[in-house]
């Protein structure tokens, strides 16, 4: 994860994220276009949960 100074959470670091893809033996297109999704899902739910 990629956080701010301030402690919130502001995204993956793709190539770590693409590289276990790629170990697991998943097609590297499709977890280039499925992770920016994901990603964005994950910081907003993270964020809100760190703000409780």
């Amino acid at each position: 994860m990629r956080v701010a100074p301030s402690g919130g959470v502001i995204g993956w670091d793709m190539g770590t994220a693409l590289a276990l893809a790629l170990a697991l033996g998943v097609c590297p297109i499709a977890t280039a276009e499925i992770l920016p999704a994901i990603e964005a899902v994950m910081v907003r739910k993270l964020n809100e949960q760190m703000d409780k």
